[in-house]
């Protein structure tokens, strides 16, 4: 039998433009509702952690550990050879050691990096990273949800459904050149989900293109929008609760927000010429700039894509082009959040779902490396200055100190403030987690 509609049209209108309507009608006036943050879901004990925010930047295919923050100079000694009594065995057919074409600093730092060189002494670097698949897919979902399989939820879709938003006209977790299991909210809210953005151009109108509606002005666009939301509320409350459906009324009242204010934000051409120059006008650069926009902003994570790292041959020549852009971004990024006196209560994460190995590829090329690897940690509560762990001689496996992504996802929830065993989420009639059953917090390497 059809089920009949409870609300007649006038009715549905009336209902339309007295509820949702005042609360789209606050956003456009700026009202101090609209901007307040909404709180997150985390019902457990809060830690000691003073961090707010969280910007990771991600270097897809894996960055060679050997040839910039960890040095091995026996690949020298043993230059093409593979001595007895070690494991070097990889899923492809690989060579002898290579050494790195790259001097280090007494530092531990290569020359290819002399910015982040000079800001050495705000880094966390881990050394003795570990992981155990050495295929990207698996390995990258890894990375940005701990897990392996495509479904769960990520790393930024937790901290947002932990803490809540701080500005709510712009999205709580922001993808910048990132998709996949980077922007993924699994089983979470839907809200939750990261915000893809390409920054590969500077204006916004073309990094969110269609944002503004070009017909319609607000008030129009605010009746327009308040009309459908009521009939996907009525067609919610007479089928039952569809989180789907609810995700996309959230999407679509978070759009209308955005388009008030995030075209400031994301227009880093506001910046001033000399912070453009420091760091970089390419796409590094204005990645890492347009992040620390959004994290000033109140956006509580940002996925900033720094390109492919996947050198499996001429990864001198490789790294000589594509260095340089990542090194400036990146060390003015710790700079400029520090001057503004912002990276205290700031993580900014640097690494890839994996290393590479100290033996060679195809001659000149390095081959996947989850067993031994390097990433770092600023702010927010990590100690600068140190170097956590270490790889064996030859840099191939993690053997002292050893810290898994498990590991990093605990210890990184904790200085937002949040256990890792206590922010959970319950789906399919288990409670699940970030780390899984799994993760320490290496209270090691914390201030």
């Amino acid at each position: 039998m059809a089920m009949r509609n409870p609300y007649s049209r006038r009715e549905l209108i009336q209902r339309a433009f007295g509820g949702l309507g005042t609360l789209g009608l606050s956003a456009v006036l700026g009202s101090g509702q609209s901007q307040a943050a909404a709180l997150g879901h985390y019902g457990g004990q809060r830690t000691p952690g003073r961090a707010k925010r969280v910007i990771s930047l991600f270097l897809a295919g894996g960055p060679s550990q050997v040839d910039l923050f960890d040095p091995k100079p026996l690949l020298k000694k043993f230059q093409g050879q593979r001595p007895g009594g070690t494991d070097l065995r990889t899923e492809r057919q690989t060579g002898g050691l290579m050494p790195s074409p790259f001097e280090f600093n007494k530092r531990g730092v290569s020359e290819i990096l002399p910015k982040l060189g000079g800001v050495i002494d705000d880094l966390c670097v881990i050394r003795s990273m570990y992981s155990f698949n050495p295929t990207h897919t698996p390995s990258v979902s890894l990375y940005h949800t701990g897990s392996i399989l495509l479904n769960r939820p990520s790393m930024g879709s937790w901290i947002s459904y932990g803490l809540g938003s701080e500005n709510q006209n712009l999205p709580s977790f922001v993808a910048l050149s990132s998709n996949g299991s980077a922007t993924r909210s699994g089983f979470l809210p839907a809200e939750h989900q990261g915000t893809p953005v390409n920054h590969t151009e500077p204006d916004p109108e073309k990094m969110i293109p269609n944002l503004r509606n070009s017909h319609l002005d607000p008030a129009k666009q605010r009746r327009q929008l308040d009309a459908v939301q009521a009939l996907n509320k009525t067609f919610n409350n007479s089928f039952g609760a569809d989180d789907f459906l609810d995700g996309r009324i959230q999407s679509m009242e978070a759009a209308y927000r955005m388009q008030f204010e995030a075209m400031d934000v994301f227009d880093i051409r506001k910046e001033s010429a000399a912070t453009r120059a420091m760091y970089g006008e390419n796409q590094s650069g204005n990645g890492c700039l347009l992040a620390r926009r959004l994290v000033e902003k109140g956006v509580r994570y940002v996925n900033v894509g720094l390109g492919d790292w996947d050198d499996h041959k001429d990864i001198e020549k490789a790294y000589q082009k594509k260095i340089p852009a990542m090194d400036q971004a990146a060390a003015a990024l710790i700079q400029d959040l520090k001057q503004r006196g912002m990276l205290d209560d700031t993580i900014v994460l640097w690494g890839g779902e994996f290393g590479r190995t100290p033996v060679s590829e195809s001659g000149t090329g390095r081959d996947h490396n989850p067993y031994g690897f390097t990433m770092w940690v600023a702010g927010g509560g990590f100690q600068g200055g140190i170097a956590h762990g270490a790889t064996d001689d030859f840099g191939f496996k993690a053997v002292e100190d050893r810290v898994s992504i498990h590991d990093l996802h605990a210890t990184m929830l904790y200085t937002l403030g949040l256990d890792h065993t206590q922010l959970t989420y319950r789906y399919a009639g288990r409670d699940f987690r970030l780390t899984d059953v799994f993760g320490d917090v290496v209270k090691g390497i914390l201030a």
